[in-house]
């Protein structure tokens, strides 16, 4: 597989993987019971903790991307087969 198709792939499961994770420990201003500025949304996060979101990201969407290199390089996953249930003789 060409490294640009690999890190295309791994670029799309590092993106959907970023909106499994960006919801995991929030906590709203409203929650927290912390002094909400004026203007903001009640339920907007009190504290994001972006940075350990971007690298638990990273790290879920390597072992996604790791399973789906070893079924393309061992051909675990065919057209042919995909097709076969679809045909039928």
């Amino acid at each position: 597989m060409p490294i640009s198709t690999s890190l295309a792939i791994y670029f799309i499961i590092w993106w959907v993987v970023l909106f499994m994770v960006l919801p995991w420990g929030v906590r709203s201003q409203h929650e927290s019971g912390s002094d909400m500025p004026p203007g903001t949304d009640p339920g907007a996060p009190a504290v994001p903790h972006l940075r350990r979101k971007l690298v638990w990201t990273t790290l879920v969407a390597a072992v996604i991307f790791a399973g789906f290199y070893f079924v393309y390089v061992e051909h675990l996953v065919t057209l042919d087969g995909l097709v076969r249930p679809l045909t039928r003789q």
